[in-house]
């Protein structure tokens, strides 16, 4: 890629970059949110066209006008969210898409063709099963699949390990390790440092749309690159997996969950008799694949989804089933998953969506009549206290960055000092400076005395932030660790199903 340029009206995404990766490399591609690696990406793969610069490939000069085309030159890109047709099988998945031969299709050749390439790849995979009975880790390998025997020889993984055990995290740094070996080029694009330096040949660093450096991976290490990347120092915590909060001291019991179960959107059994308890001073972490019930759990407790089972209580006060509203007023603070979905409103500006919490409360409301000059006033108490930029409560939400919006949502849950926190994936599609400071939030409230409920899929998230880890699957809690016991042997066969008790059973002679 030469002299890339890329505006969407007044803003530049991509500012002549120069990016060259190697067949036979896993090539790493780092920065944070609003750097431009996507966009970049999306050029490669054919969803944009550049304003100005030039694609090669293999030498030769190239032009896509759809991702068709990125396909055709051999360039391949596997999202973090599958592309998959779940009531399909692996054999019916692969030949979606393909050029049609005749009149019928030949599932029998295409399953004969997916068992030698799989084989060839060590990407194991039964061609008949259907996508719902394949574990993530087994989709992902489909996706894969499906790219080579499109003849793919430019791989591009965006954030692939997001939603995998740390098994199956390391399964896949093996598979990239293998496809670099055969002579494949690997681009890798991950906000994990510590996977960037397992797996990559180069590292090429973006802010701010341009590049900062490309780098040999052993000549820097990642205090280094996020240094690069945000142009700062950054906590160590976030840097170094060893450094661990540890359990600190703790007071009464906050939030109690006592046998709750819960159906899911399907009408399904999606939490079966979870139980905790969190005290103050106390974070508590639940880890797991995607999927397994988090989501559900954090919508019980804030009075979003109905317990069909159980007990929810704050403070000795039952608050099962009970609305949202009052949940909120009782001092429970929820920091949804999906911020704009769920917790903002993008096309509102920034004081509307500070006040969503407390519209209806003095000073923001005299009666039924909203108090401009105190809602001003309080958004911009908040955008301050949290270093939102643009420091402008008048601009439009949609228009800040994903980090920036998950520090207003976050200041605006956390502005009354509730009781209880249910934060779910907190830094879920945020760089590593927005992460850095929204870690620093939650270890204040901790220290304050508040009782926080941490949902995420990032273990190195829970291990550096909880007193206690929890692993959830199917609905189902597999047990309860330290972080210190939480190295990821344990963690990765509790998310795969594997109950806490029986891991640590005595090997027998």
């Amino acid at each position: 890629m030469l002299g890339i340029t890329k505006r969407f009206g007044p803003v530049v995404a991509n500012e002549d970059i120069w990016f060259v990766a190697r067949k036979g490399e896993v090539h790493a591609l780092i920065g944070e949110n609003g750097a431009g690696k996507s966009t970049l990406m999306s050029i490669l793969a054919g969803f944009y066209r550049p304003d100005a610069g030039e694609l090669r490939v293999g030498g030769q000069p190239v032009t896509f006008r759809s991702p068709g085309d990125a396909i055709q030159a051999g360039i391949g890109m596997v999202y973090q969210h599958f592309m998959l047709v779940d009531s399909f099988t692996v054999a019916e998945n692969i030949v979606l898409g393909l050029p049609r031969t005749g009149v019928a299709l030949d599932l029998d050749a295409a399953e004969r063709q997916l068992v030698d390439v799989s084989k060839r790849y060590g990407l194991g995979v039964d061609p008949r099963a259907r996508i719902w009975q394949l574990s993530v880790g087994e989709q992902q390998r489909v996706e894969i699949l499906r790219l080579l025997i499109r003849g793919a020889t430019t791989l591009v993984f965006d954030e692939p390990t997001a939603v995998l055990t740390p098994q199956e995290s390391a399964d896949l740094i093996q598979t990239m390790r293998a496809l670099a070996a055969e002579g494949f080029c690997v681009i890798f694009i991950s906000h994990k440092l510590g996977e960037v330096e397992a797996v990559a040949d180069r590292i090429t660093v973006l802010r701010h749309g341009s590049i900062v450096d490309t780098l040999d991976a052993g000549a820097v290490d990642r205090r280094a690159l996020a240094r690069m990347m945000v142009g700062r120092e950054l906590a160590a915590v976030l840097l170094d997996d060893s450094e661990v909060d540890g359990a600190g001291e703790t007071g009464e019991v906050v939030l109690a969950v006592e046998n709750v179960s819960a159906l899911g959107d399907k009408r399904l059994p999606a939490l079966r008799g979870v139980s905790f308890e969190i005290r103050s001073g106390e974070t508590f972490g639940i880890a797991g694949v995607a999927g397994n019930g988090q989501r559900e759990l954090a919508e019980v407790i804030t009075g979003l989804r109905p317990a069909t089972e159980g007990t929810v209580t704050l403070r000795n006060m039952d608050i099962t089933n009970a609305h949202p509203r009052t949940i909120a007023r009782a001092g429970v603070a929820h920091v949804p998953e999906d911020r704009l979905g769920a917790g903002l409103v993008g096309p509102l500006d920034l004081a509307s969506n500070a006040i969503l919490r407390t519209y209806r409360r003095n000073p923001i409301a005299r009666g039924p009549m909203l108090v401009k000059r105190a809602i001003d006033r309080f958004a911009d108490r908040l955008i301050w206290a949290y270093e939102v930029n643009p420091a402008d409560h008048s601009a439009r939400l949609r228009d800040l960055s994903g980090g920036n919006q998950q520090k207003l949502l976050i200041a605006r849950e956390l502005a009354g000092e509730p009781a209880a926190i249910v934060a779910v994936h907190p830094t879920r599609g945020v760089d590593v400076g927005a992460s850095e400071a929204i870690h620093g939030v939650l270890r204040a409230q901790r220290v304050r005395g508040a009782a926080t409920l941490l949902i995420s899929e990032d273990l190195d998230e829970l291990i550096a932030l909880c007193d206690r880890i929890a692993v959830i699957y199917e609905g189902q809690l597999m047990g309860t660790v330290t972080p210190r016991e939480a190295d990821a042997e344990t963690l990765g066969l509790m998310m795969a199903g594997t109950p806490l008790d029986y891991i640590r059973q005595p090997v027998s002679a």
